[in-house]
Formats: structure tokens, C-alpha cells, sequence
């Protein structure tokens, strides 16, 4: 049996790897450009959360179409129009004359990373022979890990020095290569089988997604308890339920949640989520903590979670192969006993880390997600039958979507709430971050007593 991976599947896997990682830059890259963008527009606050906000929702309404997409669909095909959507959108953004022209541009950017962000794992899993298929996992999930942490760093930089039009010019040639890479490598693997799109199902997936990205934005600003934060998020979680209820009833689902019956997969699921939620938690508070209570620059900010980052990505290849060798669960306990070594030592000094502490400790939490997360959503799929893994994969990704909505959200709550409580701003700060600190250890441990559980019963 040939085991060799082809140059083509490689180069296939970079050409859409690369359309994700530049979707993930821009995005965290662009929240630094907020107070710049304000004063260049004439536009306040909330009305420029809307370039994350608005970003978001597109991209979790598009991820879970991504199963019929695949199914219905040549990969070669989803892969130009992703890719040309997202060229679209950032040549928007680098001319937009006007605030509302530059959220067009991320609307059209959505789109395109909404399509190439499964569109990077279906690759792997059709094409990549299944002795390698652990570590290309953590080679697609090093494209994005990085991703989070470049950002702040990558528009920092240039902000500050060239001007926030920049962040899309030099992305700019970055897509297009990764366009003739993907137009020169990508082939058909599986067949096609045109689906019949079910629109009372798509409608579902609109309304659940637009009232948990709304609802959960709102909750930024501190007003947990508010009607604009609560309603949006029950009206989002009736639609998923009866999303759900309508996927397991029909013929055909845009997205079989189906999937979700087997308590191996799902468990799985939910410790992806958690690890997600904990990750952009931690890159929400750190960079916040560096700046208002440790007096640092947004450009140093960048810099002290840049190392974190880089070790993580270069683990997640890693781990791959381990999972590859020894299976999933050694590498997951050993990466969940860093993560939790981490988030014990924030939680002990939260309220006196200066940037090196954040620095160090930081790197040992970032061995964790190296460690774990391209191998929970390897270990996770394996569960699942061969025919319902692009299901699977849909899953993964949409979750991927909402955890980090909700993750930025809740934490940015939690810390305004205690900056709301005192008048000292860092030190409100410093306790709002320990108090986020804390949930996340505690959902941590959750996470790792789920684990322990699928993984022994997967290992019987």
C-alpha cells in the first residue's frame, strides 16, 4: 500500500490552507486597526465592531453548507470561487471610499474563507492515505493556529508604519498565488452527486447563527442580562434545535447532524469546542493585560504571544505524527496536562503577571493546543462512518466558527464587568482577566474529563 503523500495533495492542501490563514489574519489583524478606522470613517464604536461581527456570521453560515457544497460540487471548483471571492472582497477593502463599502468587502471575504476553511480538511481526507492522515491534519490546523496570533502582530506593524489599506495590499499577491497553486493541483477524488438544497433548513442556519453571533456581540459592552443579548441567543438556540430536529427527519440535509447520535463524535465535539473557546479567550485577555495593566504598546502586545503561537504551530505536525504512531490518546493527555499546568499558573498570579510571565506560561499552554487540537478533529472523524466524514468536517468547522464568537464575547464581558466595578482601569483589568482565567481552567477540566471517557471507550 502506498503511503506516500504527492507533491499535488501537498500543494493542494497549501493553495487552501493559505486562503484560511489570510481569512484568520485579516480578521484578528483588523481589530487593531479599530480606533484608526473610527477616526478615518467618522463612525463610533459599535458601529465598528460590525467589520468582526458582520465577518463572522457570514462565515458561520457558510461553513455548515460546506457538506452538500462538497458533496454537490468539484473541490477545483468551490476552491476558485472561494478563493476569487476573497480576492474580491479584499480588493473592496483596499479601495473602499466608505464605511459601509468596507463591510461589503468583509460580507464578500466571509464568503471566501467560509468556503476554504472545510475545503482544506475534505482535501486531506480524500486524498491523504489514511497512515498519514494524522499529521497533514496537523499540518492544516498549524495553517490556522498560527493565524490568531500573526494578526495582532502582522496589523500592528503595519498600521503603524504604512497604514491600514496595507493589511490587504500585501495579502493581496499572497491569494493569488494561492490561487494558481490550487488551479495547477487540486483534483477529483470522490464523486459528484448533486444534493437538493433544503431551504427551510438554510433558513435555520441563518437564523440560529445570526442570533448567537448578534446575541453574543452584544454581550461585549458588559450588559450580560440585556433584551438585546438575551433574546437574539434564545431565538438562536430554538433554530438550532429545530435545525437539528428537521436534519435527522429529511432525506438529504444540507449538513447531517445526525452525526452528532454517536457520543464518541460528539464528545469530541465538545472538547474541540472548549479548546477553541479557551484559545481565543486567552488571545483576547493577554494582549489586553500587556496593554492597560502592564502599560505596553499593542506592537509589544503582539510580540509577547508571537512565541506561543510559533511553538504551537510547529507541534501541530508533530502531534499529527504521534497520532499516526501511537494513536490519539497520548498526545491529548499529554497536551491537556500543559494546558492545564498553564491556565493554573495564570490563575495564581492574575493579577501580578508582568509580559514575560505572560510570555512563558503562554508557551506552555500553547504546547497544549499543539498537542490537541488537529488530533481531537482526527480522532473525532475516525469515529465517524467514511460516507458522513465531510458531515463530520462541517461539524468541526462550524463549531470552530461559534466557539470563537462566543469565547471573545463572554471573556470581553467578564473583564468589563470588573473594569466597570472600580475606577482604577488596570487594576479592574488585572481582576477581570483572573476571573477569566478561572472559567477557562474550570472548562479546561471539563473538557479533559469528557476526553478521558470517548477515548477510553474508543481505545475498547
Amino acid at each position: 500500500m502506498d503511503n506516500k503523500i504527492s507533491l499535488s495533495t501537498l500543494l493542494s492542501v497549501i493553495a487552501a490552507g493559505i486562503m484560511s490563514f489570510c481569512g484568520v489574519v485579516i480578521e484578528t489583524s483588523m481589530n487593531i486597526t479599530f480606533p484608526t478606522l473610527m477616526k478615518d470613517f467618522s463612525v463610533n464604536t459599535s458601529t465598528v465592531q460590525w467589520m468582526t461581527t458582520i465577518y463572522l456570521l457570514i462565515v458561520s453560515i457558510v461553513v455548515p453548507l460546506s457538506a452538500i457544497l462538497n458533496r454537490s460540487f468539484k473541490t477545483k471548483s468551490l476552491f476558485v470561487v472561494g478563493n476569487l471571492l476573497f480576492i474580491l472582497g479584499v480588493v473592496l477593502d483596499l479601495c473602499a471610499p466608505t464605511f459601509t463599502i468596507l463591510l461589503l468587502g468583509r460580507v464578500v471575504q466571509g464568503l471566501g474563507t467560509g468556503i476554504a476553511l472545510p475545503l482544506m480538511f475534505n482535501i486531506i481526507l480524500d486524498r491523504v492515505p489514511k497512515a498519514k492522515i494524522g499529521v497533514m491534519m496537523g499540518v492544516g490546523n498549524l495553517i490556522t493556529a498560527i493565524a490568531p496570533a500573526v494578526g495582532p502582530t502582522f496589523g500592528g506593524i503595519v498600521v503603524s508604519s504604512i497604514g491600514w489599506r496595507y493589511i490587504f495590499a500585501i495579502l493581496l499577491p499572497i491569494l493569488i498565488i494561492s490561487f494558481f497553486l490550487g488551479i495547477f493541483n487540486i483534483k477529483q477524488s470522490r464523486e459528484i452527486h448533486r444534493s437538493h438544497l433544503d431551504i427551510w433548513s438554510l433558513l435555520l442556519i441563518v437564523i440560529t447563527f445570526s442570533g448567537l453571533v448578534y446575541g453574543f456581540s452584544s454581550m461585549g459592552s458588559g450588559s450580560i442580562l440585556s433584551v438585546k443579548v438575551i433574546l437574539p441567543i434564545i431565538i438562536g438556540l430554538i433554530a438550532v434545535i429545530a435545525l437539528y430536529k428537521r436534519s435527522v427527519s429529511i432525506e438529504g440535509p444540507i449538513i447531517n447532524l445526525g452525526v452528532l447520535r454517536n457520543a464518541r463524535f460528539s464528545g469530541h465535539v465538545i472538547a474541540f469546542f472548549i479548546l477553541q473557546f479557551i484559545t481565543l479567550g486567552l488571545s483576547f485577555i493577554l494582549p489586553n493585560y500587556i496593554q492597560l495593566v502592564n502599560h505596553q504598546s499593542a506592537f509589544i502586545a503582539g510580540l509577547m504571544v508571537l512565541p506561543g503561537a510559533a511553538l504551537g504551530a510547529v507541534f501541530a505536525p508533530l502531534s499529527g505524527s504521534l497520532l499516526d504512531k501511537y494513536g490519539a490518546a497520548k498526545p491529548i493527555a499529554a497536551g491537556l496536562t500543559f494546558g492545564i499546568i498553564g491556565l493554573i499558573l495564570f490563575m495564581v498570579l492574575g493579577t501580578h503577571l508582568s509580559s514575560v510571565m505572560i510570555l512563558v506560561i503562554y508557551l506552555i499552554y500553547m504546547l497544549c493546543l499543539g498537542l490537541t487540537f488537529g488530533n481531537l478533529m482526527t480522532s473525532g472523524l475516525s469515529t465517524l462512518a467514511k460516507e458522513t466524514t465531510t458531515d463530520g468536517n462541517a461539524v468541526f468547522n462550524t463549531i470552530q466558527q461559534i466557539s470563537g464568537a462566543i469565547s471573545t464575547s463572554i471573556v470581553a464581558a467578564i473583564v468589563t464587568i470588573s473594569q466597570l466595578g472600580t475606577k482604577n482601569l488596570a487594576a479592574g483589568t488585572a481582576t477581570g482577566s483572573e476571573h477569566g482565567f478561572i472559567l477557562l481552567f474550570i472548562l479546561l477540566i471539563i473538557a479533559a474529563l469528557i476526553l478521558s471517557r470517548v477515548l477510553k471507550s474508543k481505545k475498547d
